[in-house]
């Protein structure tokens, strides 16, 4: 499949495309800020000059340490137009997280926000040595320059005044765009190196299957620094001329806020944010506007959204960060009940196998297994690590994606959960998913989380955590009775714990990690 017939594969292709088409249009919305696309492209070329005149080139590596903001876009937009590669660093990260970061990125230029929500990143440059011009430091011999953003800050106009004409943008489809790092919940974080042309095209089949149009309203918090910002937020919008309306964290009642007072037509979540959502007091009070939604979620959780929020063109998707992100995703346009049931269809152009366990052969149509993609969308390797590279990425481009699914006689992919979550019980596996998404059909059950625990006779059991809602009154002993009821015996949970919520990671999910080690302790003081 030729690519370059169906969308712009380079961020100011993208970005001159939409300005043309819709200048008026506002491109990022959030509570205090507002630009439209033609101000966001002269701005792209305001800050291009400046990067240009400060020596910043192809392949340079550039951090950026900013909340969901129009100047994150427009950085974005003019390195990236330049060649030069972003590096998104995650906003709760501490100051080792972004001294590591800024190691084994070797960025040579920082732009950091004074502040995002909370966390003050002028006393985390004071730690790192950061605060003066006695650049470099040592750990950090290829970090150059520090650009403060802030309103005490003179940085950000000095280094604007450097600019002068335009600088013609130069990137091509191949050139590399971004260096993700990965979440990191159970390992030290890798960089996933992604293109113009994976990120640009992944975003393009993303909106239109979500049915973005000029003009609509697309409301999103997933973080700028994580994929699903920056591809499946910033560059879907762009691709499409869509305002996107965003919020530096999440916060269920200020996002029903945005969407009653932007008119959103759209919005973006996994099932954390869907659920925050649902079950929030003020929505009932808030009038929504919403037709369609990207939901990364259960069937259970797909159907209220569609049923309560009003968003009947709701659709679910599937990927990851080394698949740019998206891998599946279905359609606004198919049948309602068919989206809510999970079954999605491949992006164009890309190749999804199903293999067996045991890795002997493919699984056939309906038969559950490994999740392995090859394909424009897949990620060129991990920054600096040939080694773990080599450990997903086969010779012939097949990416193992760690997670488990299957395909249906359709070709549509369902996806089970990751491999690494998966309990075997028994000579059973039970999918986590699965079992919530059961568990989310309880009336007084808000959202539950599910992890596997150790076992003397079955190996491994699930332990689920559950969130009530308000006002619900049901014991632990009442849910371990319905689950048996509902599901099979290996897959009902074997304990259950109430509690208050769920720690959670930047981009609204549940650290299983912390549960997991929790669920542990638990069964330690109260024996199997």
């Amino acid at each position: 499949m030729e690519l370059r017939t169906a969308c712009p594969l380079t961020v100011h292709e993208a970005l001159d495309r939409a300005a043309l088409l819709a200048p008026d249009v506002e491109a990022v919305v959030t509570a205090d800020a507002r630009i439209t696309y033609g101000e966001l492209a002269g701005e792209v070329v305001r800050i291009r000059s400046a990067l240009a005149a400060h020596g910043i080139r192809r392949g340079d590596r550039v951090g950026l340490c900013l909340g969901n903001e129009p100047r994150w876009v427009a950085l974005f937009l003019a390195l990236g137009s330049l060649g030069a590669l972003t590096v998104p660093l995650n906003t709760r990260w501490r100051t080792g997280e972004i001294r590591d970061a800024l190691a084994r990125s070797r960025v040579t230029t920082l732009f950091v926000a004074d502040r995002v929500v909370r966390v003050d990143f002028v006393a985390m440059l004071r730690e790192l040595g950061l605060d003066g011009e006695n650049l470099p430091v040592p750990g950090l011999p290829d970090l150059e320059r520090v650009v403060v953003l802030g309103e005490d800050s003179p940085d950000w106009p000095d280094f604007l005044a450097r600019g002068g004409a335009d600088v013609p943008p130069c990137a091509e489809p191949e050139d590399l765009l971004l260096v993700q790092y990965t979440s990191g919940t159970t390992a030290r974080p890798k960089g996933v190196l992604l293109t113009h042309r994976s990120m640009c095209a992944d975003a393009f089949f993303s909106g239109a299957r979500l049915g973005l149009r000029p003009g609509d309203r697309f409301h999103s918090a997933r973080p700028f620094f994580h994929v699903a910002g920056s591809t499946l937020s910033v560059l879907a919008s762009i691709q499409h001329a869509t305002t996107l309306v965003t919020m530096p964290r999440f916060e269920p009642a200020e996002a029903l806020r945005l969407m009653e007072a932007e008119r959103c037509t759209h919005f973006s979540g996994n099932d954390t944010i869907a659920l925050m959502l649902l079950n929030h007091p003020d929505r009932a009070r808030r009038k929504l506007w919403l037709r369609g939604a990207w939901v990364a979620a259960s069937p259970a959780v797909l159907r209220r959204v569609i049923g309560e929020l009003g968003a009947v063109e709701c659709v679910a998707g599937y990927g990851l960060s080394e698949a740019s992100p998206n891998v599946a995703q279905s359609c606004w346009w198919e049948d309602r009940e068919l989206r809510a049931s999970g079954a999605m269809r491949v992006e164009p152009g890309v190749e999804v196998r199903i293999r067996a366990p045991a890795g002997d052969r493919d699984c056939g149509p309906g038969e559950p297994g490994s999740i392995l993609v090859r394909g424009w969308n897949v990620m060129r390797g991990y920054l600096d690590a040939p080694e773990q590279t080599a450990a997903v990425l086969d010779a012939d481009g097949w990416l193992s994606t760690g997670d488990v699914g299957l395909l249906d006689e359709t070709g549509r992919l369902h996806f089970t959960g990751r491999t690494k979550d998966i309990i075997r019980v028994g000579g059973e596996n039970v999918a986590p998913a699965e079992v919530e998404d059961a568990l989310h059909r309880h009336p007084g059950i808000r959202q539950a989380a599910v992890v596997g625990v150790p076992d003397d006779r079955l190996l491994e059991v699930p332990f689920a955590f559950v969130v009530l809602n308000e006002g619900a009154a049901v014991t632990e002993a009442e849910l371990l009775a319905w689950a048996r009821e509902r599901m099979a015996g290996f897959k009902a949970p074997r304990y259950f714990r109430i509690v208050e919520g769920f720690e959670r990671t930047a981009s609204a999910k549940v650290r299983k990690d912390r549960l997991a080690a929790r669920a542990r302790e638990l069964i330690g003081e109260t024996g199997p």
